[in-house]
């Protein structure tokens, strides 16, 4: 039996089971200077819906989807709970639009508060209540227990893809 042939990014070709092996090789055929850049592209955003998929179903009990569970988590992670919103986009790495939007469904369901800062009321601050920090705690159990999507991989290799992502991060400019 012969071996199949290996691609640079050592998936099998042709493997029509994998549609991004086969478009590495549609690409290498018409652009192969460009197919490794494209499969690499595309397998982390596979990867990035196949773990939200995941993440998504271990907080829905919680009713939470990842961006509140997130933010719920950053408020409880601080000393005092509250956090201007501004901040909070900056460490969540989101838009403030989306921050406001996420803030606005958990005040709705009273985990988290939101009103101006006293020493400039220009800045509005989010503040997680009780029942916000008590979720957060059991949404990062159930996702710890889970393995955050990924439990059957050893903790090193975890830590080898954040070590790999860590350039791409890099060039795309999202670090100093």
């Amino acid at each position: 039996m012969r071996e199949p042939v290996k691609t640079t990014y050592g998936g099998p070709m042709p493997d029509m089971s994998d549609p991004i092996a086969e478009a590495h090789r549609q690409w290498s055929l018409r652009w192969p200077e460009h197919a490794d850049h494209m499969a690499a592209v595309t397998s982390v955003m596979r990867a990035q819906q196949l773990l939200l998929s995941r993440i998504e179903a271990v907080l829905k009990p919680y009713a939470l989807t990842f961006a509140a569970y997130e933010a719920l988590r950053l408020l409880a992670f601080t000393r005092t709970g509250t956090l201007p919103m501004g901040k909070m986009g900056t460490r969540l790495m989101v838009h403030p639009a989306s921050v406001t939007n996420v803030i606005g469904r958990l005040e709705q369901r009273g985990l988290v508060g939101r009103g101006p800062s006293p020493d400039d009321r220009r800045v509005v601050l989010a503040t997680i209540t009780p029942a916000g920090r008590e979720l957060a705690e059991e949404a990062t159990l159930a996702l710890n227990e889970s393995g955050f999507g990924i439990a059957g991989l050893p903790a090193a290799q975890a830590a080898g893809i954040t070590a790999a992502l860590h350039p791409v991060r890099l060039a795309a400019g999202d670090l100093d």
